[in-house]
C-alpha cells in the first residue's frame, strides 16, 4: 500500500521528470550507505559509464576488470573508446583475483601502449570484494578505483556499507532482480568527491550547467524516473530488515545442504578418478 500511495502522489503532481521524490531518494540512499553524494540515473550500466566519463576515461586508457562479470561491466569501457583488460577471478569468492590484477597492470605498463587508468571491481552474488586490497592495489599504481556493486548494494565490508568511501566511485543498479529493485530500470552513483558528483549529475542531464539550456559538456540522457524513485523509497525504508531476513534464509539453506554438498563433491571426485582410470 505504501508503494501504491507513493505512485498515486506522483500521478497527482505529474512531476514525472526529476520530481521531488528523486532528490528524496538520493538523500535516503546517502544516509543508508554513508556516502557523501549520490546521483541517481536511468540504469546500472549508465551508472558505470557516467563514473568513467566523469573521470575522463577514454581512448588509450586501460581499465582492469574481472573476467567473470556481466557484459555491461566491459561494454561501457569499449563505448568510451578505452580498453578493458580482463583479469582472473578468485575460485573461492568469484571476485577479482588481486595477484592476477597486479600482473596485468605490470604487463600493460611494461608494454606501454595503454595508460593504466582504473581498477573496476565487481561485487558478485551479494559478496563484497576485499575493498582494502583493491584500494591498496589502486593506490600503488595510481589508478582510480570504481566498484560495480550492482549485486552488492546493501552489503557491508568491515562494518562499512558498500557505497560509502570504500571506493572512489561506487555504482549500483535497481533492476528488479537486484538486492534493491524498482519496477523497471534504475541506477545510482555514490562518491564522496563533490567535483565528480557534480560532473556526473551534469552528464546525466545532457551536460547541463546552471540552467536547463546551459550545456557545458557532452552528456547523455540518463535520468531516474520519478515513478521509480517513488517505488524505491518505501522499499529502501525496509531494506535493512529485508537483508537480515534474506541472510537468515540463506544460513538455513547452507546448514541443511552442507552434508549434501560434501557428498556431491565426493561423488564428483570419485567419478573423476574412475574416468581417469578407464580413459
Amino acid at each position: 500500500m505504501k508503494i501504491g500511495a507513493r505512485i498515486d502522489a506522483v500521478l497527482e503532481k505529474q512531476a514525472f521528470i526529476q520530481g521531488p521524490e528523486v532528490q528524496e531518494l538520493e538523500q535516503k540512499l546517502a544516509e543508508f550507505c554513508g556516502a557523501k553524494r549520490v546521483v541517481t540515473c536511468a540504469n546500472g550500466t549508465d551508472a558505470l559509464q557516467l563514473a568513467m566519463m566523469a573521470l575522463g576515461i577514454g581512448p588509450g586508457d586501460a581499465v582492469f576488470v574481472p573476467s567473470f562479470t556481466y557484459t555491461a561491466t566491459a561494454e561501457v569501457i569499449l563505448l568510451l573508446g578505452a580498453c578493458p583488460i580482463f583479469v582472473d577471478t578468485d575460485p573461492t569468492t568469484f571476485n577479482i583475483d588481486f595477484a592476477s590484477a597486479e600482473n596485468a597492470i605490470q604487463k600493460v605498463r611494461t608494454v606501454g601502449e595503454l595508460r593504466p587508468a582504473a581498477l573496476l571491481t565487481v561485487d558478485l552474488f551479494g559478496q563484497p570484494v576485499d575493498y582494502y586490497e583493491a584500494r591498496k592495489l589502486a593506490d600503488r599504481h595510481g589508478l582510480a578505483f570504481i566498484s560495480d556493486a550492482a549485486q552488492g548494494f546493501g552489503a557491508s565490508f568491515d562494518e562499512k556499507r558498500v557505497g560509502s568511501n570504500l571506493a572512489d566511485i561506487t555504482t549500483t543498479s535497481f533492476f528488479p532482480a537486484k538486492p534493491l529493485g524498482c519496477y523497471g530500470d534504475g541506477g545510482a552513483v555514490f562518491t564522496d568527491n563533490d567535483e565528480w558528483a557534480e560532473t556526473i549529475r551534469s552528464i546525466c542531464l545532457h551536460g547541463k550547467g546552471k540552467e536547463k539550456y546551459d550545456v557545458v559538456r557532452v552528456g547523455v540522457n540518463s535520468r531516474l524516473d520519478t515513478l521509480q524513485a517513488a517505488i524505491l523509497l518505501p522499499k529502501l525504508a525496509i531494506f535493512a530488515d529485508e537483508i537480515e531476513k534474506r541472510h537468515d534464509v540463506a544460513q538455513t539453506y547452507s546448514e541443511l545442504l552442507s552434508g549434501h554438498v560434501h557428498a556431491i563433491n565426493a561423488e564428483r571426485r570419485r567419478s573423476f578418478c574412475l574416468g581417469s582410470v578407464y580413459n
